[in-house]
Protein backbone atom coordinates (compact mmCIF):
# COMPACT_ATOMS: atom_id res chain seq x y z
CA UNK A 1 0.00 0.00 0.00
CA UNK A 2 2.89 2.22 0.82
CA UNK A 3 4.71 2.08 -2.29
CA UNK A 4 1.43 2.99 -4.23
CA UNK A 5 1.35 6.10 -2.52
CA UNK A 6 4.91 6.88 -3.36
CA UNK A 7 4.03 5.80 -7.35
CA UNK A 8 1.16 7.65 -7.15
CA UNK A 9 2.86 11.56 -5.15
CA UNK A 10 5.95 10.34 -8.17
CA UNK A 11 3.06 10.70 -10.92
CA UNK A 12 1.61 14.43 -9.77
CA UNK A 13 4.68 16.21 -8.69
CA UNK A 14 5.17 17.14 -12.29
CA UNK A 15 1.84 18.44 -13.09
CA UNK A 16 1.29 20.66 -10.08
CA UNK A 17 4.98 22.38 -11.06
CA UNK A 18 3.48 22.83 -14.64
CA UNK A 19 0.62 24.34 -13.15
CA UNK A 20 2.94 26.85 -10.85
CA UNK A 21 4.49 27.64 -14.20
CA UNK A 22 1.39 28.43 -15.91
CA UNK A 23 -0.12 30.85 -13.28
CA UNK A 24 3.71 32.54 -12.83
CA UNK A 25 3.76 33.09 -16.75
CA UNK A 26 0.12 34.43 -16.75
CA UNK A 27 0.83 36.94 -13.84
CA UNK A 28 4.31 38.25 -15.69
CA UNK A 29 1.92 38.60 -18.88
CA UNK A 30 -0.59 40.65 -16.71
CA UNK A 31 2.46 43.18 -15.05
CA UNK A 32 3.73 43.74 -18.55
CA UNK A 33 0.63 44.51 -19.89
CA UNK A 34 -0.07 46.66 -16.82
CA UNK A 35 3.55 48.52 -17.50
CA UNK A 36 2.55 49.07 -21.54
CA UNK A 37 -0.73 50.42 -20.49
CA UNK A 38 0.89 53.24 -18.09
CA UNK A 39 3.59 53.88 -20.50
CA UNK A 40 1.20 54.59 -23.40
CA UNK A 41 0.37 58.20 -24.02
CA UNK A 42 -3.44 58.18 -24.25
CA UNK A 43 -5.26 61.62 -25.00
CA UNK A 44 -8.62 63.29 -25.92
CA UNK A 45 -9.17 65.31 -29.03
CA UNK A 46 -11.24 67.31 -30.74
CA UNK A 47 -11.13 68.01 -34.21
CA UNK A 48 -11.04 72.01 -35.08
CA UNK A 49 -13.96 73.85 -36.48
CA UNK A 50 -15.25 77.05 -36.63
CA UNK A 51 -17.89 77.90 -34.62
CA UNK A 52 -19.42 80.83 -31.86
CA UNK A 53 -17.16 81.92 -29.07
CA UNK A 54 -19.21 83.56 -26.22
CA UNK A 55 -16.85 86.55 -25.00
CA UNK A 56 -17.46 87.43 -21.63
CA UNK A 57 -16.19 90.34 -19.31
CA UNK A 58 -15.88 89.80 -15.51
CA UNK A 59 -17.30 92.77 -13.52
CA UNK A 60 -18.38 93.29 -9.79
CA UNK A 61 -22.09 94.71 -8.90
CA UNK A 62 -24.23 95.44 -6.47
CA UNK A 63 -28.23 94.58 -6.49
CA UNK A 64 -30.95 97.32 -6.57
CA UNK A 65 -34.16 97.09 -6.39
CA UNK A 66 -36.59 97.83 -9.05
CA UNK A 67 -39.01 99.40 -6.85
CA UNK A 68 -38.54 100.56 -3.45
CA UNK A 69 -40.18 102.73 -1.21
CA UNK A 70 -40.06 103.93 2.65
CA UNK A 71 -43.74 104.33 3.79
CA UNK A 72 -45.29 106.38 6.58
CA UNK A 73 -48.46 106.04 8.58
CA UNK A 74 -50.84 109.04 6.82
CA UNK A 75 -51.74 109.90 10.06
CA UNK A 76 -50.16 110.85 13.32
CA UNK A 77 -52.08 108.48 15.95
CA UNK A 78 -50.92 105.56 17.87
CA UNK A 79 -50.44 102.09 15.92
CA UNK A 80 -53.38 99.64 17.19
CA UNK A 81 -52.36 96.90 14.76
CA UNK A 82 -49.77 95.82 12.50
CA UNK A 83 -50.74 92.67 10.04
CA UNK A 84 -46.97 92.28 8.89
CA UNK A 85 -43.24 92.24 9.82
CA UNK A 86 -39.72 92.08 8.29
CA UNK A 87 -39.88 89.52 5.24
CA UNK A 88 -43.53 89.75 5.13
CA UNK A 89 -44.57 89.44 1.08
CA UNK A 90 -47.61 91.75 0.36
CA UNK A 91 -50.07 91.97 -2.58
CA UNK A 92 -50.61 95.65 -3.82
CA UNK A 93 -53.62 96.91 -1.54
CA UNK A 94 -52.75 94.81 1.15
CA UNK A 95 -53.41 96.24 4.89
CA UNK A 96 -49.88 96.61 6.70
CA UNK A 97 -51.08 98.62 9.87
CA UNK A 98 -53.84 101.04 11.68
CA UNK A 99 -53.66 103.71 13.89
CA UNK A 100 -56.34 104.67 16.44
CA UNK A 101 -59.06 105.96 14.13
CA UNK A 102 -61.90 106.82 17.05
CA UNK A 103 -61.64 110.32 16.81
CA UNK A 104 -61.83 109.82 12.73
CA UNK A 105 -64.73 107.94 12.76
CA UNK A 106 -66.28 110.42 15.26
CA UNK A 107 -66.06 113.01 13.08
CA UNK A 108 -67.07 111.16 10.09
CA UNK A 109 -70.90 110.16 11.78
CA UNK A 110 -71.05 114.02 12.92
CA UNK A 111 -70.20 115.25 9.09
CA UNK A 112 -72.61 112.47 7.71
CA UNK A 113 -75.37 114.02 10.19
CA UNK A 114 -74.45 117.65 9.14
CA UNK A 115 -75.16 117.03 6.14
CA UNK A 116 -78.61 115.34 6.52
CA UNK A 117 -79.64 118.74 8.23
CA UNK A 118 -78.19 120.32 5.16
CA UNK A 119 -80.21 118.45 2.88
CA UNK A 120 -83.64 119.04 4.93
CA UNK A 121 -82.46 123.02 5.18
CA UNK A 122 -82.24 122.49 0.98
CA UNK A 123 -85.57 121.11 -0.02
CA UNK A 124 -87.33 123.13 2.44
CA UNK A 125 -86.54 126.03 0.92
CA UNK A 126 -87.02 124.86 -2.48
CA UNK A 127 -90.16 123.86 -1.49
CA UNK A 128 -90.87 127.15 0.06
CA UNK A 129 -90.13 128.73 -3.18
CA UNK A 130 -92.97 126.51 -4.92
CA UNK A 131 -91.06 123.63 -6.67
CA UNK A 132 -91.15 120.18 -6.53
CA UNK A 133 -89.95 117.49 -3.50
CA UNK A 134 -87.68 116.04 -6.40
CA UNK A 135 -86.41 119.04 -7.24
CA UNK A 136 -86.52 117.86 -10.46
CA UNK A 137 -87.78 121.38 -11.65
CA UNK A 138 -85.10 123.74 -9.83
CA UNK A 139 -83.17 125.97 -12.55
CA UNK A 140 -79.50 124.88 -12.05
CA UNK A 141 -78.64 128.10 -11.14
CA UNK A 142 -81.53 128.26 -8.40
CA UNK A 143 -80.31 125.37 -7.36
CA UNK A 144 -76.72 125.96 -6.55
CA UNK A 145 -77.49 129.27 -5.09
CA UNK A 146 -79.95 127.06 -2.13
CA UNK A 147 -76.81 124.99 -1.88
CA UNK A 148 -74.84 127.38 -0.84
CA UNK A 149 -77.45 129.15 1.46
CA UNK A 150 -78.40 125.98 3.29
CA UNK A 151 -75.14 124.76 3.94
CA UNK A 152 -75.53 121.96 1.97
CA UNK A 153 -72.30 122.31 0.05
CA UNK A 154 -70.10 122.67 3.41
CA UNK A 155 -71.35 120.10 4.96
CA UNK A 156 -70.25 117.93 2.01
CA UNK A 157 -66.54 118.98 1.88
CA UNK A 158 -66.57 118.64 5.92
CA UNK A 159 -67.95 114.64 5.51
CA UNK A 160 -65.01 114.55 2.58
CA UNK A 161 -62.60 115.88 4.99
CA UNK A 162 -63.51 113.01 7.78
CA UNK A 163 -63.46 110.76 5.15
CA UNK A 164 -60.14 111.16 4.11
CA UNK A 165 -58.81 111.72 7.64
CA UNK A 166 -60.35 108.24 8.77
CA UNK A 167 -58.33 106.70 5.73
CA UNK A 168 -55.50 108.05 7.08
CA UNK A 169 -55.80 105.50 9.84
CA UNK A 170 -55.36 102.91 7.61
CA UNK A 171 -51.47 101.99 5.67
CA UNK A 172 -52.14 99.95 2.99
CA UNK A 173 -49.24 98.78 0.32
CA UNK A 174 -48.75 100.43 -3.01
CA UNK A 175 -46.88 97.79 -4.97
CA UNK A 176 -46.73 93.81 -3.94
CA UNK A 177 -43.20 93.35 -2.47
CA UNK A 178 -41.06 92.08 1.16
CA UNK A 179 -41.62 93.96 4.12
CA UNK A 180 -37.68 95.73 5.39
CA UNK A 181 -36.66 98.18 8.02
CA UNK A 182 -39.91 97.70 10.27
CA UNK A 183 -39.22 98.76 13.61
CA UNK A 184 -42.78 100.14 14.49
CA UNK A 185 -44.42 98.79 17.50
CA UNK A 186 -47.96 98.65 18.91
CA UNK A 187 -49.43 101.44 20.95
CA UNK A 188 -46.57 103.80 19.69
CA UNK A 189 -46.46 105.99 17.09
CA UNK A 190 -44.51 105.64 13.87
CA UNK A 191 -43.29 108.25 11.15
CA UNK A 192 -41.69 105.87 9.11
CA UNK A 193 -43.71 102.23 9.21
CA UNK A 194 -41.37 99.89 6.74
CA UNK A 195 -39.33 99.69 3.74
CA UNK A 196 -41.30 97.96 1.34
CA UNK A 197 -39.45 96.49 -1.76
CA UNK A 198 -40.86 94.86 -4.83
CA UNK A 199 -37.79 92.14 -5.25
CA UNK A 200 -39.18 90.01 -7.91
CA UNK A 201 -37.16 91.71 -10.18
CA UNK A 202 -33.68 93.33 -9.20
CA UNK A 203 -31.03 96.38 -11.31
CA UNK A 204 -27.87 95.37 -11.08
CA UNK A 205 -25.31 98.29 -11.62
CA UNK A 206 -21.95 97.44 -12.51
CA UNK A 207 -19.04 99.47 -14.12
CA UNK A 208 -16.96 98.38 -17.54
CA UNK A 209 -13.67 99.88 -18.62
CA UNK A 210 -13.83 102.15 -21.84
CA UNK A 211 -12.07 99.75 -23.67
CA UNK A 212 -14.88 96.57 -23.30
CA UNK A 213 -17.07 99.41 -23.86
CA UNK A 214 -18.05 97.52 -27.23
CA UNK A 215 -19.55 94.73 -25.57
CA UNK A 216 -21.80 96.78 -22.88
CA UNK A 217 -24.39 97.41 -25.59
CA UNK A 218 -28.53 97.86 -25.01
CA UNK A 219 -30.15 94.69 -24.84
CA UNK A 220 -26.43 92.65 -24.39
CA UNK A 221 -26.59 89.36 -22.20
CA UNK A 222 -25.33 89.04 -18.58
CA UNK A 223 -25.31 86.28 -15.81
CA UNK A 224 -25.01 87.17 -12.20
CA UNK A 225 -24.01 84.71 -9.70
CA UNK A 226 -24.08 85.96 -5.92
CA UNK A 227 -20.76 86.00 -4.20
CA UNK A 228 -21.99 83.89 -1.39
CA UNK A 229 -22.99 81.08 -3.83
CA UNK A 230 -21.86 81.38 -7.31
CA UNK A 231 -23.25 78.24 -8.62
CA UNK A 232 -26.66 80.08 -8.67
CA UNK A 233 -27.02 82.08 -12.18
CA UNK A 234 -29.68 84.51 -13.24
CA UNK A 235 -29.81 85.63 -16.72
CA UNK A 236 -30.46 89.11 -18.12
CA UNK A 237 -30.07 91.77 -20.03
CA UNK A 238 -28.15 95.52 -20.52
CA UNK A 239 -31.36 98.14 -20.00
CA UNK A 240 -29.18 101.00 -19.31
CA UNK A 241 -25.74 102.34 -20.47
CA UNK A 242 -24.40 105.60 -18.84
CA UNK A 243 -23.09 107.97 -22.25
CA UNK A 244 -20.07 109.27 -20.07
CA UNK A 245 -16.85 107.87 -18.65
CA UNK A 246 -15.80 108.85 -15.35
CA UNK A 247 -12.24 110.17 -13.74
CA UNK A 248 -11.56 106.18 -13.59
CA UNK A 249 -11.96 105.52 -17.20
CA UNK A 250 -14.71 103.17 -16.37
CA UNK A 251 -18.60 103.00 -17.76
CA UNK A 252 -21.37 102.58 -15.41
CA UNK A 253 -23.88 99.75 -16.20
CA UNK A 254 -26.79 98.70 -15.32
CA UNK A 255 -29.18 95.48 -15.96
CA UNK A 256 -32.03 93.98 -15.00
CA UNK A 257 -32.45 90.18 -13.72
CA UNK A 258 -35.56 88.06 -12.58
CA UNK A 259 -35.35 87.01 -9.25
CA UNK A 260 -37.06 83.61 -10.02
CA UNK A 261 -36.34 81.89 -6.93
CA UNK A 262 -37.03 84.62 -4.57
CA UNK A 263 -33.27 83.63 -3.22
CA UNK A 264 -31.60 87.39 -4.11
CA UNK A 265 -31.74 90.40 -1.41
CA UNK A 266 -31.00 94.06 -2.19
CA UNK A 267 -27.94 95.74 -1.66
CA UNK A 268 -26.23 92.19 -2.15
CA UNK A 269 -23.07 92.11 -3.94
CA UNK A 270 -22.73 89.89 -7.08
CA UNK A 271 -20.52 88.71 -9.99
CA UNK A 272 -21.72 89.86 -13.39
CA UNK A 273 -20.53 88.28 -16.43
CA UNK A 274 -21.50 90.32 -19.88
CA UNK A 275 -21.34 87.95 -22.90
CA UNK A 276 -21.02 88.34 -26.90
CA UNK A 277 -20.92 85.81 -29.49
CA UNK A 278 -17.84 86.04 -31.41
CA UNK A 279 -18.71 84.88 -34.22
CA UNK A 280 -16.06 81.95 -36.78
CA UNK A 281 -13.60 81.18 -33.94
CA UNK A 282 -11.32 78.03 -33.02
CA UNK A 283 -12.76 77.39 -30.05
CA UNK A 284 -10.78 74.92 -27.59
CA UNK A 285 -11.02 74.18 -23.93
CA UNK A 286 -8.37 75.38 -21.42
CA UNK A 287 -6.92 72.01 -21.03
CA UNK A 288 -6.19 72.07 -24.46
CA UNK A 289 -3.55 75.34 -24.02
CA UNK A 290 -0.22 75.33 -22.29
CA UNK A 291 1.98 77.75 -21.74
CA UNK A 292 5.82 77.30 -23.13
CA UNK A 293 8.65 79.75 -23.42
CA UNK A 294 6.25 82.81 -22.95
CA UNK A 295 4.30 81.32 -25.58
CA UNK A 296 0.78 79.54 -25.94
CA UNK A 297 1.09 76.42 -27.27
CA UNK A 298 -1.11 73.01 -28.64
CA UNK A 299 -0.59 69.77 -29.65
CA UNK A 300 -1.93 68.20 -33.40
CA UNK A 301 -2.35 65.13 -33.62
CA UNK A 302 -0.79 63.67 -36.30
CA UNK A 303 1.15 60.36 -37.75
CA UNK A 304 0.54 59.34 -33.98
CA UNK A 305 2.28 61.66 -32.52
CA UNK A 306 1.86 64.89 -30.46
CA UNK A 307 3.50 68.01 -32.74
CA UNK A 308 4.16 71.44 -30.89
CA UNK A 309 2.14 74.39 -32.25
CA UNK A 310 2.52 77.52 -31.36
CA UNK A 311 -0.87 79.97 -31.24
CA UNK A 312 -1.87 83.58 -29.97
CA UNK A 313 -4.97 83.73 -27.32
CA UNK A 314 -7.69 85.74 -28.95
CA UNK A 315 -10.36 85.37 -26.29
CA UNK A 316 -10.53 83.77 -23.00
CA UNK A 317 -13.79 82.92 -21.03
CA UNK A 318 -14.50 80.70 -18.08
CA UNK A 319 -13.99 77.36 -19.60
CA UNK A 320 -12.33 78.13 -23.35
CA UNK A 321 -10.55 79.79 -25.24
CA UNK A 322 -10.76 81.20 -28.79
CA UNK A 323 -7.21 80.69 -30.72
CA UNK A 324 -5.87 81.26 -34.13
CA UNK A 325 -2.25 80.88 -35.57
CA UNK A 326 0.81 82.68 -33.58
CA UNK A 327 1.84 85.68 -35.78
CA UNK A 328 5.03 86.01 -34.12
CA UNK A 329 5.83 82.51 -34.56
CA UNK A 330 4.46 82.47 -38.54
CA UNK A 331 2.64 79.07 -37.04
CA UNK A 332 -1.03 78.20 -38.48
CA UNK A 333 -3.90 76.13 -37.40
CA UNK A 334 -6.92 74.90 -40.00
CA UNK A 335 -9.81 73.55 -39.70
CA UNK A 336 -9.83 69.94 -39.74
CA UNK A 337 -6.88 69.61 -37.30
CA UNK A 338 -6.93 66.98 -34.40
CA UNK A 339 -6.31 69.05 -31.29
CA UNK A 340 -4.92 67.48 -28.29
CA UNK A 341 -7.16 68.35 -25.27
CA UNK A 342 -5.75 66.25 -22.40
CA UNK A 343 -2.24 65.51 -20.93
CA UNK A 344 -0.77 68.16 -22.61
CA UNK A 345 1.66 69.36 -19.69
CA UNK A 346 3.17 65.90 -20.11
CA UNK A 347 3.38 66.53 -23.96
CA UNK A 348 7.03 67.20 -26.20
CA UNK A 349 7.38 67.87 -29.68
CA UNK A 350 6.75 64.30 -31.79
CA UNK A 351 5.84 62.34 -27.94
CA UNK A 352 3.90 59.19 -29.35
CA UNK A 353 0.43 58.95 -28.47
CA UNK A 354 -2.75 57.22 -29.09
CA UNK A 355 -6.17 59.35 -29.02
CA UNK A 356 -9.30 57.67 -27.46
CA UNK A 357 -12.50 58.95 -29.86
CA UNK A 358 -12.59 62.74 -30.94
CA UNK A 359 -14.89 64.99 -29.78
CA UNK A 360 -16.99 67.74 -31.41
CA UNK A 361 -15.26 70.69 -32.13
CA UNK A 362 -17.51 72.48 -29.29
CA UNK A 363 -15.39 72.57 -25.63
Amino acid sequence: MRSWNILLLALLLPVFACQDKKEDKTEEESMDMTRQQLTNNYVDTLILKKSTFSKQVNCNGKLRAVAKSELTMPGSGVLHTISVHNGSVVKKGDLLAVSDKEDAELELRKARQDLKLAEIELLDNLIGQGYSQDMSDVPEVVLERAKIKSGYLSAQERLETARRRLDKCFLYAPFTGRVANMNAKLYQRADVFCTLIDDSYFDVEFNILEAEMTIGTFGQRVVVSPFIDEQKRYIGKITEVNPLIDAYGQITIRARIKNHDAWLVEGMNVRVVVESDMKDMFVVPKDAVVSRDGFYVVFRYQDSTAIWTYVDVLYANIDSYAISGCKAKQTRINEGDVIITSGNLNLADGTPVIPRAPKSNRP
